[in-house]
């Protein structure tokens, strides 16, 4: 049986805990902890323990209203806060008085319905992990890449694609890791690679079907996922990376690549990196795989050249 916020909130003052967990409490209002939905109870006593996180992960919240009329103590609190985990409620919005976190440097909203964010989100200055995964958003507000200290970005599972960003997104340039899986995106943006702090970049279970050259300016990244996608060929910019040694991940499986780079992924992550910083790589992208092909055909009787003649025709006709 859960018990009263109440109770949780004076547990926690007389352990002198830093932390007020109410994840899988049943919770579905909050009657008595400021900051998190509605303010009607008492606020000196969550102002009394001083938690700078809060778990509310795993209930039933579906308004977060962070009231500040005739509360002194609302504002003490909510500048205090540094961590804020909302994952697993039933969230449709978020406030814009979000913007009174100051302090806040990890923001969860993971598995909510949350459809928009308000622009003020961008004015947390101190915001370093901000998880959005698993929501109903597709697009994000003007001013999001404002955020001068983001470096962990999850927006996986929403319905964002390349014209949901703003024109600012990529100047998020103090992110290590962006998390884009399960969205809609065709194009990955050339300003990807003003992102070059990245280490971690995911992609997978998009419909892209092509990643641009500048991809290959992300010298630091570590991870790169881009499985599931329209994929056939990769840049060979790309051969600047290094993502093939043991601590490194490149997965990109399930993508209809062209059959040279399909032979080389059999033989291995090395080999096809090997192959893509290759001439006769660069040749082939820039001529057409499918001209080659015929180029290469050999011609050893009368029908030979007339099968050549009906697949150039044929290739011309594309």
């Amino acid at each position: 049986m859960s018990k009263s916020l109440k109770k949780i909130v004076e547990e926690s003052r007389e352990k002198n805990q830093p932390e007020v967990d109410m994840c899988d409490r049943g919770i579905s209002s909050m009657l008595d902890v400021p900051g998190l939905c509605r303010l009607e109870g008492t606020p000196e006593l969550l102002c009394s323990v001083a938690p700078d996180q809060h778990f509310v992960s795993h209930n039933y919240l579906v308004v977060v209203n962070a009231p500040t009329r005739g509360a002194k103590y609302l504002k003490v609190t909510l500048s205090h806060i540094t961590q804020l985990v909302l994952s697993h409620n039933k969230l449709t919005t978020v406030p814009a008085n979000i913007a009174d976190l100051r302090n806040i440097e990890v923001l969860n909203f993971f598995n909510n319905q949350i459809e928009e964010l308000p622009t003020q989100i961008s004015s947390l200055q101190k915001l370093k992990h901000l998880n959005l995964g698993m929501n109903r958003l597709n697009t994000l507000p003007r001013g999001f890449g404002s955020l001068p200290a983001l470096e962990v970005l999850d927006l996986t599972y929403n319905n964002l694609n390349e014209n949901s960003l703003p024109g600012n997104f990529f100047y998020l340039t103090t992110l290590r890791a962006l998390y884009l899986s399960d969205n809609d995106f065709e194009i990955l943006p050339p300003d990807i690679g003003k992102l070059t702090k990245l280490q971690i970049l995911s992609l997978r279970d998009n419909d892209l079907v092509s990643l641009p050259k500048e991809i290959g300016e992300l010298t630091q990244l570590k991870e790169l996922h881009i499985q599931g996608n329209r994929l056939t060929v990769l840049p060979p910019e790309l051969g600047n990376l290094d993502l093939t040694g043991q601590k490194q991940v490149f997965k990109a499986e399930n993508n209809p690549w062209v059959t040279p780079i399909a032979d080389q992924f059999q033989l291995g992550v090395s080999h096809v990196f090997e192959y893509i910083r290759s001439e006769t790589y660069k040749y082939k992208l820039n001529v057409g795989f499918d001209s080659v092909y015929i180029q290469e055909l050999p011609l050893n009787s009368p029908s030979d050249v007339t099968i050549v003649e009906k697949q150039l025709k044929n290739f011309l006709k594309q």
